[in-house]
């Protein structure tokens, strides 16, 4: 059935009237009651009896009414929601959280996000920086919180955050009663860290920013920054944490410590494909104010 006809229907189901009707819908008499019978036909029954003041729905026709009536309600909806998607303000969102980012800029983008933007659905996932980017490359993520630096063509990122690394250390440690501590202290010290392969160039700035004369000796690897800082309260081991995530976790039998000298830091970025064309990742974009 054709939309059209349908909507003539509806106003005529409205009206009972073919002449106020036809008025209504700014077409001929003539052409409105053409299109009546066509539907009919396409119906294989008739819908109106004509009368002397007017008409009157038949059974089917009142059917036929309550059934446009909704088929056109979702139409209509459909269409909103199509030039939502082409404006970036509807549609789908395919967003990666990276594990040590959560709280602080990365929430407020995404809840303002959601807020300018309550037509997009946003399907949230959480990794890590390397395989974030994967997915984006892959296609399976719209857009995707990571760790820079991210060295590849085909991935673009803005700059969200930037955070300061703090010092981890067991309560009891020998550096734990310094208010700050100086990097040299740590060479040689056992270290606890996570996988590189989880972010490359999130790992390869933390341990040239804190170990930078070398000395850096990881005993012990964690798949992320809650399970570092329950290896350090452990006693035995240090490691070094971005201070959003470290101080959210608040680990009992941890101390956090500031470095001396200028301070180590690693920031946090939103990337995206080079090649997505999603416009709701424009919508997102927008909204990063580094």
């Amino acid at each position: 059935m054709e939309l059209r006809r349908l909507r003539y229907f509806m106003v005529l189901a409205e009206e009972l009237h073919f002449t106020r009707a036809a008025a209504r819908l700014r077409i001929a008499q003539p052409a409105l009651s053409q299109q009546v019978k066509a539907l009919e036909r396409e119906v294989g029954a008739r819908l109106v009896e004509r009368g002397r003041g007017g008409c009157v729905l038949t059974p089917v026709g009142v059917v036929v009414a309550a059934e446009a009536a909704a088929l056109l309600a979702q139409a209509a909806g459909a269409e909103q929601r199509i030039a939502a998607a082409v404006l970036g303000q509807g549609g789908r969102l395919r967003l990666a959280y990276t594990r040590s980012a959560r709280g602080g800029r990365v929430d407020d983008l995404v809840e303002r996000f959601r807020a300018a933007h309550p037509l997009v659905e946003v399907v949230p996932e959480t990794g890590w920086t390397a395989p974030n980017v994967a997915g984006l490359l892959a296609g399976r993520y719209d857009a995707a919180f990571v760790r820079p630096p991210v060295d590849d063509e085909g991935i673009r990122w803005l700059l969200v955050d930037t955070e300061e690394l703090l010092l981890a250390l067991p309560a009891g440690h020998r550096l734990a009663a310094r208010r700050r501590v100086p990097r040299e202290l740590l060479k040689g010290e056992p270290a606890v860290m996570w996988p590189r392969g989880n972010g490359p160039g999130m790992f390869d700035r933390i341990v040239a920013q804190v170990w930078p004369g070398g000395g850096f000796e990881p005993v012990r690897h964690e798949p992320d920054d809650e399970q570092l800082l329950r290896a350090v309260a452990a006693g035995g081991v240090v490691a070094a944490v971005p201070e959003g995530r470290a101080r959210a976790l608040r680990m009992p039998g941890v101390v956090l410590r500031r470095f001396t000298g200028a301070p180590p830091t690693v920031d946090i970025g939103l990337a995206w494909a080079a090649r997505n064309t999603n416009p709701v990742v424009r919508s997102l974009l927008a909204l990063v104010t580094p």
